[in-house]
Order: C-alpha cells, then structure tokens, then sequence
C-alpha cells in the first residue's frame, strides 16, 4: 500500500505509524485517514518555502515584483500584512492583499514567505 502526501505539506516523504495513522519524515505532522478526507475538498496556497497561507496571515515579498504601469517595483522584503485567500484569483494570484504606498494587488504563493 502507498502511504498518502502529508496535508499539511504536501510532502509524499510519509510512513504508516498504525493501520490508520501516518506520520510526514518532513514537517513532523500525524494525521489519520479521517484527516484526509477532511481536507481533500479544501483549498490550499502554499508560500514559496511550501508553508500552508491562511486568511489573516503576514507575508513578506522574496523578490523584486515590477508592475505594469508603475514607475518602481515593490521591492524584496516589503511585508503584507492581513491577507486574504482567493480560490478564485486569475492566473495563480490566489492572494488577496494591500501593500502601503501601492494598493490592492493579487499575488502568487511562489513570490512570498510567510512572516514569523
């Protein structure tokens, strides 16, 4: 039988604990079959480093972002705060998010980090 990825990580690095429990050699995480289920109809933005987003969640821009019709971009380090998950942003920009002095923009989970 082939163990399950990790819900928490998507890892497929997992091993059985018990007949219903599994384990991630990655993030540490148990989960059970029951937990799978659970998540598999859910939505999920992963940050660059592979860290589930959540709504209200702090991230920080990892790269120089240039934006049409802007003289400069939003630069390497600029931190978002208070995002918003959209399942239904165009183009892989599933987060929703206002950055000081710039506005509302959409942004993609491979051009941030989650914020500690």
């Amino acid at each position: 039988m082939e163990t399950p990825k990790c819900p928490s990580c998507s890892s497929e690095y997992t091993y059985e604990l018990s007949d219903t429990t599994f384990g991630c050699s990655e993030c540490g995480a148990e989960f059970s079959q029951d937990d799978l289920s659970n998540t598999e109809d859910k939505f999920v933005v992963l940050d660059s480093e592979g860290n589930q987003l959540k709504t209200g969640d702090s991230v920080v821009i990892i790269k120089d972002l240039p934006v049409k019709g802007m003289p400069k971009p939003i630069k390497k380090g600029t931190k978002v705060k208070n995002i918003r998950i959209n399942e239904f942003g165009k183009n892989e920009h599933f987060i929703d998010s206002k950055i000081d002095g710039f506005g509302s923009i959409g942004l993609k989970g491979s051009v941030v980090k989650l914020s500690k």
